[in-house]
């Protein structure tokens, strides 16, 4: 059974990621209306990942010291106030967006940090694969009906009902978060010497278990390539190239989370822990229905671009699910309480590192060469690597929580 913590915890976190799918919908719409151009809408993209990659350390080590609870709760109650100020003051001008974007990734971390160190703590360990499981098919189903929401908010009432929208979720979300019961005991930074120290240990767990370090370099590779897909290259196809409307594009998103909605109630009611076992199965398998993507802006599909988009999406997410949730679970199992907020922000961090390389290539690209063909390359280097690491370390990379349990005694 789920305790009262995880439903406090969990209705917070829907309440915000309704406000956030809703704004996450409305901005880039908002910038590729005011300016049409793939090289700012990358800009967006990397003000909010490289503050967030330079913090994440120091966030993982505020995470491990300081009270977590209280970092949720507050973080979520200034990330309201300042989106309230954007309003207030009219900050809607390209310069002013992405100074606030800047701000949020800020605050994003060192929350993310707080989260990614308590959750575990708040259900039993033979309870986590069913909580990880009911707090993402909450969140999906959000952003199922999100999407399409934040796309009919944008159309009607623009980029400021949205971003109000988001900040009434974000206090929502900190009040839920009020009455989680949680006691962690704070040990307070005396130099920083010790953070210089705390931090590292975040990256020597990842660089002492072979099975982790191998899965994370796979993961460098495929963000740095699949990232810009869909943070950039989706947007640009669905409004610049076939001028689909702002719900149209909303609904994209939704069927990508309908998929993974789908990938998570089998796993959660059928597949459980044999779904391990598909791991590199569902990575193939998510990589190979992006393929069509490449094609669906020729002229023979004007007419089917649409379902086609659809389709692929849909199908991308039901098999990304069966790749992520399994090996999160057994990271969260396998990580010792008080160092898992610095583990998880410097895997996050590893993860994401070279990310932002791929959207500073990828925004001009598209300007100035063929989309068709730059999706197909990027697509096709993503299952290359996938390929390379089934065939030389897919026994090291499917022993990733045996390994780290080991490596910690």
């Amino acid at each position: 059974m789920l305790n009262k913590n995880f439903w406090l915890y969990a209705i917070g976190r829907w309440v915000s990621q309704a406000g956030w799918v809703i704004q996450d919908i409305a901005v880039p719409l908002y910038v590729l209306d005011k300016t049409g151009s793939g090289t700012i809408m990358s800009l967006f993209i990397l003000v909010e990942l490289i503050p967030r990659l330079l913090v994440n350390p120091i966030a993982g080590v505020i995470g491990d010291r300081y009270n977590r609870k209280k970092l949720m709760v507050w973080l979520d109650i200034m990330r309201g106030a300042l989106l309230f100020g954007v309003i207030t003051f009219n900050l809607l001008d390209i310069p002013s967006l992405l100074t606030v974007q800047v701000v949020m990734s800020i605050m994003g971390a060192f929350f993310s940090a707080g989260v990614s160190g308590m959750f575990p703590d708040l259900v039993k360990k033979e309870n986590l694969a069913q909580a990880n499981s009911m707090l993402q098919s909450g969140g999906q189903i959000i952003r199922i009906a999100g999407p399409i929401l934040g796309g009919v908010t944008y159309a009607f009432g623009g980029l400021r009902l949205a971003i109000l929208i988001n900040a009434a979720s974000f206090f929502g979300s900190g009040l839920f978060e009020m009455f989680i019961e949680y006691h962690w005991e704070t040990r307070k930074i005396s130099s920083l010497h010790e953070v210089w120290e705390d931090m590292l240990e975040g990256f020597k767990f990842i660089k002492d278990s072979k099975s982790v370090l191998s899965f994370t370099i796979l993961g460098i590779l495929l963000n740095t390539l699949l990232n810009p897909v869909f943070a950039v290259i989706l947007p640009y196809i669905s409004r610049v190239v076939l001028g689909l409307s702002s719900v149209q594009f909303g609904s994209i998103e939704t069927v990508a989370t309908v998929g993974a909605l789908t990938g998570n109630l089998i796993i959660a009611g059928k597949l459980k822990n044999s779904s391990e076992s598909l791991l590199f199965k569902a990575l193939f398998a998510q990589i190979i229905c992006l393929f069509p993507l490449s094609v669906v802006t020729y002229p023979y599909f004007q007419k089917t671009a649409y379902f086609m988009l659809l389709g692929i999406f849909t199908a991308f997410g039901f098999f990304n699910t069966l790749v992520n949730v399994p090996l999160v679970t057994k990271l969260q199992k396998a990580v010792p309480n008080e160092v898992r907020a610095r583990f998880f922000s410097a895997f996050e961090t590893a993860l994401m590192a070279a990310t932002p390389l791929g959207m500073a290539v990828v925004g001009p690209l598209l300007d100035i060469i063929d989309i068709s063909t730059l999706v197909a390359t990027l697509v096709t280097l993503s299952l290359f690597a996938s390929i390379y690491y089934y065939i030389n370390f897919k026994e090291t990379i499917m022993n990733i929580g045996a390994k780290v349990r080991e490596m910690m005694g």
